[in-house]
């Protein structure tokens, strides 16, 4: 246990949505991530990743001790706090930032918020795990709630919609509606349509295009699109770290059609890509204030 958690503190107080987009850089601590490879057992480098991405125009920063992507196993509670705590920790200190704990465990994101983090970015939703929206109420934590079809050993066998972008949206709603049953403050809510999580190639081009559509939700909208598969099969199988432009692509037209937050491994570029099309779609008064 690090330190007891402030109740009451306003996690969202500085985020102005609407106005700018702003970058939630990834700090994945797994022995497999498109990034950050080889600092996932090296608390030291890890932090200084992740005070680099600060630096480069990070405003959130998104720590991560387990894979999720397709087929990817799940990894045991200890280990995974044994992975980012000690980052946390240290980062915690270092930088004024908010800290998000990348993970689906409640008892790692109880850990995370003890010891600096201040939001929790759920793939499932606060679904898998019956103790994390109660946490999260409890800490007044940010949450950040995705949609996913099964999970990431099932989500991309044959996954299926009558009309995904519709059903997205009514799953968000539903998980919304959940997440302040649990007691945790609406405005404390993002919502993610999780680009690649139970999608087709078809269906993540589907979302982006439609994205918009989320604005119904009245929430906030992060997309994670960075050096994802379905970049990679525009681009000839062009491995995640030759995927820049392709992202950049991606992360455009996100924000023309409605994302808040964007999720991204490469920071520096990809803030240059949020201020220069933010320049273009949100009113010139909010962008230049």
């Amino acid at each position: 246990m690090c330190f007891l958690p402030t109740k009451g503190q306003d996690i969202m107080k500085g985020f102005e949505f609407g106005s700018r987009t702003y970058v939630m850089g990834i700090l994945n601590l797994t022995p497999d991530s498109f990034s950050n490879d080889g600092i996932y057992n090296d608390v030291g480098r890890a932090v200084a990743e992740a005070e680099e991405n600060v630096r480069a125009g990070a405003d959130i920063i998104d720590i991560g001790g387990e894979s999720t992507r397709p087929g990817a196993l799940q990894v045991s509670e200890e280990e995974e706090i044994k992975r980012v705590v000690p980052v946390i920790e240290r980062l915690a200190k270092k930088i004024s930032v908010p800290i998000s704990i990348d993970t689906r465990k409640s008892g790692v994101a109880r850990r995370a918020l003890d010891c600096g983090a201040s939001f929790i970015n759920d793939i499932t939703g606060l679904e898998s795990d019956a103790g994390m929206a109660q946490l999260a109420a409890q800490y007044d934590a940010g949450v950040v709630v995705m949609h996913i079809k099964g999970s990431p050993q099932t989500m991309q066998v044959n996954p299926t919609y009558s009309d995904v972008t519709n059903e997205i949206i009514e799953k968000l709603r539903q998980l919304v509606r959940d997440a302040e049953a649990a007691g945790i403050k609406r405005e404390n809510i993002i919502v993610d349509p999780g680009i690649g999580f139970g999608k087709t190639f078809e269906h993540n081009l589907e979302i982006l295009e439609n994205l918009s559509r989320l604005k119904v939700l009245g929430r906030p909208i992060l997309v994670g699109t960075s050096r994802k598969s379905f970049i990679g099969n525009v681009l000839d199988g062009a491995d995640p770290q030759q995927r820049v432009f392709g992202t950049a692509a991606s992360v455009a037209i996100a924000i023309k059609n409605g994302a808040d937050i964007i999720r991204v491994h490469d920071v520096r570029a990809m803030r240059d890509v949020a201020r220069v099309t933010d320049a273009i779609v949100r009113p010139r008064e909010a962008v230049n204030a």
